[in-house]
């Protein structure tokens, strides 16, 4: 698995926030990712690592749609989000 990359979940903000900021400890760049009701949750980790932590990041956000398959052999539609964390030039 790539150690850049945050999955986003169900767990608590916080358990996100220290994942984030644990690759941020040995990478430039994070990417937090997220589909569906775990959208909310990725955008308030990343908001809060920001904010609160890691002051001198920028974001740059990516929405999408996948195709999943139902339960019932149909296909439905579910959103994405990546949002990329990354050190600013200056800090």
């Amino acid at each position: 698995m790539n150690e850049n990359i945050v999955y986003v979940g169900s767990k608590p903000v916080m358990t996100y926030v220290m994942a984030i900021i644990s690759a941020m400890n040995d990478q430039d760049e994070v990417v937090v990712k997220a589909r569906g009701r775990a959208i909310s949750t990725a955008v308030d980790a990343a908001e809060v690592t920001r904010n609160r932590y890691l002051t001198g990041l920028e974001s740059t956000v990516t929405i999408g749609t996948e195709e999943m398959e139902a339960e019932g052999g149909s296909t439905r539609n579910v959103s994405t989000i990546a949002i990329t964390l990354s050190k600013s030039p200056e800090a």
